[in-house]
């Protein structure tokens, strides 16, 4: 008989003892995160003000709910960063399920926006209330990204809160690895968007270029 968890209660060291994932040690294996090589326009960066300011003043009125983080700055950036348009497509509420092998246990889940070029995965974002500290999401996330149907390419993943951000990427081969970016803050002085936006262009114009 399987035995199905949903993706919200798996732990870290279970998707590590189930796949042998591992934390990779190697700083180039996630550079993509930190490469500066994306410039943002006048206009990206007043729209990127607005947003950091919509979301400011809506969290003095506490909590700022998961569909509110969506619409106030998840829908901004997936636009600014042209996932709207093709080759990427969008999917919302998909329904994934990572079995582990030999241990009869299902892990099931939904992805809150998973964004696809042609049917590869490209990005899995899941979105959180604002008062949910995003790493305790880590788990989850990486959960729906060993779900990815092409296990030679590797997945990119965003947690966010609304306030704040942080990237993920895993791979299947040759090993079972991860990383995670910094933690980008909108509590900070400067506008953190900014480098969030740069990178989800880069990880677009990479899968561009990917063919």
């Amino acid at each position: 008989m399987v035995q199905t968890i949903p993706a919200t209660e798996v732990t870290l060291g279970e998707l590590k003892q189930s796949f042998g994932l591992r934390q990779a040690q190697d700083l180039t294996f996630f550079s993509e995160w930190s490469e500066d090589n994306t410039t943002l326009s006048e206009a990206e960066r007043h729209l990127l003000d607005r947003v950091k300011a919509n979301f400011l003043e809506l969290m003095e009125d506490p909590p700022m709910l998961e569909n509110s983080v969506k619409m106030v700055v998840l829908a901004p950036l997936l636009d600014l960063g042209g996932f709207y348009h093709k080759p990427f497509r969008i999917e919302t509420e998909t329904s994934v399920g990572v079995e582990l092998e030999d241990e009869g246990v299902l892990i099931r889940g939904r992805i809150d926006v998973l964004v696809l070029k042609n049917r590869l995965w490209l990005l899995v974002i899941e979105s959180k209330r604002s008062d949910f500290a995003v790493t305790r999401a880590i788990p989850q996330a990486l959960a729906y990204m060993l779900g990815n149907p092409e296990m030679n390419q590797p997945t990119f993943g965003m947690i966010t809160n609304g306030n704040e951000f942080l990237f993920l990427k895993a791979t299947h081969q040759p090993r079972a690895e991860y990383a995670n970016s910094r933690l980008f803050s909108l509590l900070n002085p400067s506008n953190e968007l900014y480098g969030v936006l740069q990178i989800l262009k880069r990880l677009g114009g990479e899968a561009i270029a990917n063919g």
